[in-house]
């Protein structure tokens, strides 16, 4: 059992990532006038773009649907 837990420990210590992280501070720290919420690139725009046109139809459908619950509905 002992050898076996090691054994899992040390092939995991082997994996070497590269560290990117200044990289990307160098990025999001870059006065050019982008957002910080878009400095990511073409994926960060997509779900920004979905995410107000969510919230746009979200509103829209709510205010749509309290118009409709405010008017009386007509009795037969």
């Amino acid at each position: 059992l002992r050898q076996i837990s090691q054994r899992t420990i040390s092939t995991a210590s082997r994996r070497q990532f590269e560290n990117r992280v200044p990289e990307k501070q160098k990025l999001f720290q870059e006065d050019n006038g982008i957002p910080v919420h878009l400095k990511g690139g073409v994926m960060d725009a997509l779900l920004y773009r979905i995410t107000m046109g969510l919230a746009v139809f979200g509103t829209a459908y709510v205010v749509y649907e309290l118009l409709v619950a405010s008017m009386p509905k007509k009795q037969k």
